[in-house]
């Protein structure tokens, strides 16, 4: 946009300078007024675009609608819940698994007090005496001191800290009885009480372990079905976020491309006015040229190299159609062209053989020139030749 604005403020400050100018700034802002068509053009294919996406869409949404009632019903019964219902469902069946796994934590008490009845259990009963005893490498040979008290307490625990699984229970069971045979000798009567209460309790947990393992794969089961459900909730709620965003960033895309579109209007119409104040402007510079200084303008055109001679033949082209710039001979005659015409030629030659003056150590050069321009060369002399002895009018 900022461009654009910079063109008109352009246009409005070229109020001097000579008219070959005027033509260059002219040819700029032609080429300026080209590129902002190209973009409205560009915007409005946009915009076309996006109004036959919305009108599709509405269209395949009301043939929906209208075929499809029976469908819909059917996508109703099994439309997915909420994630917000997703969370309380999970929340509920929590409760419900943890109520359960404290069911089977009551039943493997019954487990705890047949082993706590035994009367080999009351080694195990209260942690180790390890001061009273005297056994100063206890803790170098026991990372995890247990018993049954420790064991009990954090059954009846009500603060949270308490076991969440039986697995955990029977961890720390085996563990009073590992400790003691662990750091007792195997003669020693702690050891053997030890390795037999261990084989007791394994015996009653096989026997219990089924239940466990039942349990356990409910819960697995549970679990996948939720997180399968929770996925699917979030996959809804995404998609139908994505939806209703992508509309809206449509709907603002499109107003966008409209605002755009007036705006480029606006300078447009602005850019056309001063274009076309600059034309007139342009027009009022150019002074008739005498016909000396046309008979000057042949005699310079003359002594072009063949490649400048090509340009201004092209010169002379733009402002004449029917002149033929590329053909074998060309018959050029100078007072038959327009005063625009003519000045572009007259700065052009200028400033053509400012250079060839410069470079006239290679002139060498110009002898492999091919025989087509050659001939054009020939022509221009003879039209010059013949302004130089036509009478002025």
């Amino acid at each position: 946009m900022d461009t654009f604005g910079a063109s008109i403020s352009e246009a409005k400050n070229i109020t001097t300078g000579n008219p070959y100018d005027c033509l260059i700034e002219m040819e700029g802002f032609k080429c300026r007024v080209d590129d902002m068509i190209s973009k409205v053009d560009e915007l409005e294919q946009k915009v076309n675009d996006i109004e036959n996406f919305f009108s599709s869409t509405n269209k395949r949404q009301n043939n929906m609608d209208k075929g499809n009632s029976s469908t819909k019903d059917k996508d109703k019964e099994k439309h997915v819940p909420s994630i917000k219902k997703q969370n309380k469902v999970a929340t509920r069946r929590e409760a419900a698994a943890a109520k359960r796994m404290q069911d089977l934590m009551r039943q493997f008490g019954t487990i705890l007090r047949q082993i706590t009845q035994h009367k080999w259990v009351w080694p195990f009963m209260q942690p180790v005496d390890v001061e009273g005893l005297g056994l100063h490498d206890y803790y170098e040979v026991i990372d995890k001191p247990m018993d049954f008290s420790t064991i009990k307490n954090q059954t009846e625990a009500k603060d949270g800290t308490g076991y969440k699984n039986v697995r955990e229970i029977c961890v720390d069971v085996r563990l009073v009885f590992t400790n003691a045979m662990k750091y007792n000798d195997e003669k020693s009567d702690v050891h053997v009480m030890a390795k037999t209460l261990l084989e007791k309790f394994e015996e009653k947990w096989l026997q219990f372990l089924p239940k466990v393992t039942e349990e356990e794969t409910r819960r697995e089961q549970e679990e996948a079905e939720a997180q399968l459900s929770m996925q699917l909730a979030q996959e809804a709620a995404h998609a139908r976020m994505a939806r209703d965003l992508s509309n809206e960033i449509l709907l603002l895309h499109v107003l966008n491309l409209l605002k755009r579109l007036n705006l480029l209007s606006f300078q447009l119409y602005d850019v056309d006015v001063h274009l076309e104040e600059l034309r007139e402007m342009a027009v009022k510079k150019f002074r008739k040229m005498t016909t000396d200084e046309k008979r000057k303008l042949g005699a310079a055109l003359a002594r072009l190299s063949p490649e400048d001679l090509s340009k201004a033949l092209e010169i002379v082209a733009q402002n004449n159609p029917s002149f033929q710039a590329t053909a074998e001979e060309v018959d050029l005659d100078i007072d038959a062209q327009s005063q625009s015409t003519l000045w572009k030629l007259k700065y052009f030659i200028e400033e053509a053989l400012e250079k060839q003056s410069k470079n006239s150590g290679s002139t060498s050069g110009n002898e492999n020139h091919n025989n087509k321009n050659r001939r054009k060369q020939e022509s221009c002399d003879a039209v010059a030749k013949a302004s130089k002895n036509k009478k002025p009018t």
